[in-house]
């Protein structure tokens, strides 16, 4: 008998249009839908994935994990690749380079060698054609700056992949890759600065610009964990959804508005965005979070390092998560396409624990719950 996915409660999906959002996040046909009742319907259970930077990070190597091949994160060749496996979006980090050109990175700064001395730059102090002399050169694998890349313990690492690309704008990513992927587009902020409101615009109408332009009918979204970036998104456009990235209180910051999924609602609501992207601990740990994001009438997608783990992301279905952003997109594309095929184990526990999470008056998890999570999830409580 195959089971499938319990609603935690009746509210807007993530697939479905806000009222003044002109996209849906899922739309086969890349045209808005109609405000009736059977479109909603229809797609009403669709699980979303996607693509981590692409293809995955490549800081997963440094943490144990075993993977057949790297490709460079957030390049076309890593954003096409994860198109193969049906991947319904791929996330992307944009910062604008200081004469104004929107470019896909993650990191703040960016390390190469020089005669033998290390060389630090951040990404935004570069114009576009030193940020793009970085790594392999258009087809040619010749590469005049090797990378480095610094973890937040300190360490630094030469940043070496298997598969090799360039680095590219946000308009190459609009033109190379298919029109069938939405695109999740993260605002990439430096935590350790405090923005005044013209730098953050600055930021938000440059990438605006090329999305207008560009977009054609494609799904979108915006994200940002930087709180006034994220709201003013929302101010600047209406038409694309904007969700608030938060890790849940898994670190702390002298910004409250990023320390708690509760400051995250909050956040979302004065702000008129659509919905949270959490660290998936945060909603392991706290799982009756989930239906008061619902109540609130936000959706709910999570990201993290747990979501490359099968079972992790099918507890997530089942509670009513609505997407997750992964790593290995080939195996949790795959696995979410047989979940409605899947008789668990813990159909019963499950659909209990949903019943009471919807209660009006919700407590903490009983032992019974959290016994059931530990044996779920083992790298929760080990990390």
């Amino acid at each position: 008998m195959a089971l499938k996915a319990v609603p935690i409660s009746q509210v807007p999906h993530i697939d479905q249009i806000h009222e003044n959002v002109t996209f849906p996040l899922y739309n086969n046909n890349s045209t808005p839908l109609s405000n009736g009742d059977d479109d909603i319907e229809d797609r009403s259970n669709k699980f979303v994935v996607m693509g981590h930077r692409g293809s995955g990070t490549n800081m997963l190597q440094l943490s144990g994990y075993k993977r057949s091949k790297t490709i460079k994160e957030n390049t076309l060749r890593s954003f096409n690749e994860a198109v193969k496996f049906n991947v319904d979006f791929i996330e992307f980090d944009v910062q604008v380079t200081s004469d104004g050109h929107p470019v896909i990175f993650h990191d703040i700064f960016i390390f190469t060698q020089e005669e033998g001395t290390l060389i630090e730059k951040r990404v935004t102090d570069l114009t576009l054609e030193e940020f793009l002399s970085y790594g392999p050169q258009n087809a040619s694998t010749n590469v005049d700056k090797p990378l480095f890349r610094k973890m937040k313990d300190g360490r630094i690492f030469e940043w070496k992949v298997e598969e090799d690309d360039r680095f590219c704008t946000l308009q190459d990513v609009f033109e190379n890759v298919t029109q069938s992927v939405g695109f999740n587009i993260e605002f990439k902020f430096d935590d350790k600065r405090n923005y005044k409101e013209d730098e953050l615009v600055r930021v938000i109408q440059a990438a605006l610009q090329v999305v207008f332009k560009h977009a054609k009918g494609r799904r979108i979204t915006f994200s940002s964990f930087q709180p006034d970036a994220a709201q003013l998104i929302r101010k600047q456009q209406t038409t694309y959804p904007v969700f608030f990235l938060t890790n849940g209180g898994s670190e702390i910051y002298s910004d409250i508005r990023r320390n708690s999924l509760d400051e995250a609602i909050k956040l979302c609501l004065e702000g008129g965005l659509q919905g949270i992207v959490s660290e998936v601990k945060a909603i392991l740990i706290n799982p009756r979070m989930i239906a008061k994001i619902k109540e609130s009438n936000l959706s709910l997608l999570t990201y993290g390092q747990l979501n490359n783990e099968q079972e992790v992301v099918y507890l997530q279905y089942m509670m009513g998560v609505e997407g997750v952003i992964v790593d290995f997109v080939e195996e949790i594309t795959s696995a979410v396409s047989q979940f409605s095929k899947i008789v668990h184990a813990g159909k019963e526990h499950l659909l209990l624990l949903e019943k009471r999470l919807l209660e009006e008056e919700r407590t903490s998890c009983s032992e019974d719950d959290l016994s059931y999570f530990r044996r779920l999830v083992p790298e929760l409580i080990h990390s």
